[in-house]
């Protein structure tokens, strides 16, 4: 790192269904978004629970960030669907590191 730069996983959220499971949070197996610095992207057409978002949503952006190889955060990866009779769960993968500087994301000074 140089200056005033750090850097941020690339995140992918997928929806793991459990084969011949009944899904009750709306799910379809494949469903999907990304996390690309704050910004979350969902495949263009395909929605996403509230509830299901809200389960992982506290995780992403310590996620996001480098982790100790023996932390937790580093090699655990699924959530389980909020309601306790779906038995879905949605994986959390780090697919890629994007730079960012900090002048760019605030006003705030260093």
């Amino acid at each position: 790192m140089n200056g005033d730069s750090f850097d941020l996983f690339d995140l992918r959220v997928d929806v793991i269904v459990p084969p011949g499971a009944r899904v009750l949070c709306g799910a379809k197996p494949g469903d999907h978004f990304f996390l690309r610095g704050e910004m979350l992207h969902l495949p263009d057409g395909q929605g996403f629970s509230i509830y299901s978002l809200a389960a992982v949503l506290p995780l992403l952006a310590a996620k996001q960030r480098a982790t100790h190889p023996n932390d937790w955060m580093t090699t655990d990866a699924d959530v389980a669907c909020p309601d306790p009779n779906c038995p879905t769960r949605l994986r959390i993968s780090r697919i890629g590191v994007r730079r960012f500087r900090h002048g760019e994301t605030t006003a705030t000074p260093r």
